[in-house]
């Protein structure tokens, strides 16, 4: 004889299965684009695109649907910012601003890739306790008023809410404690600058100890472990 269901069983189950099936749909819908932008130039070598690799992998399995959009700045280096940008960014008079779009093209494809995403991926080497030039340039071109924040009243309110950040990063030293952890101004940075332009959600994952005898071979496991662990 068939095993039959209770009415209220079946209801729970109905229930349990429509709450994971939104959950499942919220998921999709929230990952349904991921930047990735990557800085160091070291190619294969490098331990932050190491990591990135094992990273978008476990992405891949997780949002299979999503779109990955991929920034390699050592690949395709950005110009920093000159003055007809800066002109372009800061210009108030519509005239002037119409008259300076050509100059913000790469700057307005930049900032639209990153609004347009709802997970951010920052991998970045460590290079005299701070940021390659290249990323430093990605973030000039993508911090901009009206667009990615905004100032209001005596303070300023981010425009780049609802999003998600993962920093992956890689040192020769060991910077998440201990004596150097003052000299890291990569993460407090990176953190900082997201959370001006409204994006909270940070987790980390680092390669560090790369230079160090005895700990450069467990710099990138111990990163692939970390990200094994990060809420996706």
């Amino acid at each position: 004889m068939p095993h039959m269901v209770s009415t209220p069983d079946a209801a729970r189950l109905e229930l349990n299965c429509t709450t994971a099936h939104e959950r499942l749909e919220k998921e999709e819908i929230e990952m349904q684009r991921i930047l990735i932008v990557e800085s160091s130039p070291r190619g294969a070598e490098s331990a932050s695109r190491q990591l990135t690799k094992t990273l978008r992998e476990r992405l891949r399995s997780l949002y299979p649907h999503a779109i990955f959009v991929e920034r390699d700045l050592a690949a395709n280096p950005l110009p920093h910012l000159d003055y007809q940008t800066v002109k372009g960014i800061s210009a108030k008079d519509k005239a002037e601003a119409e008259s300076l779009k050509d100059a913000l093209r790469l700057s307005d494809e930049l900032t639209e890739e990153l609004l347009s995403a709802d997970l951010l991926v920052i991998a970045t080497p460590m290079w005299n306790f701070g940021l390659p030039s290249s990323l430093k340039a990605w973030i000039d071109h993508i911090v901009r008023a009206g667009k990615t924040f905004n100032y209001a009243g005596a303070g300023v309110e981010g425009l780049a809410k609802g999003k998600k950040a993962i920093l992956v990063l890689a040192s020769g030293g060991v910077f998440s404690e201990g004596l150097w952890k003052s000299w890291d101004t990569v993460e407090p940075y990176l953190r900082q600058i997201l959370g001006f332009i409204g994006i909270d959600d940070v987790q980390t994952v680092r390669a560090q100890g790369m230079n160090i005898p005895g700990l450069s071979d467990s710099a990138i496991p111990n990163g692939e472990k970390t990200i094994e662990t990060l809420t996706l």
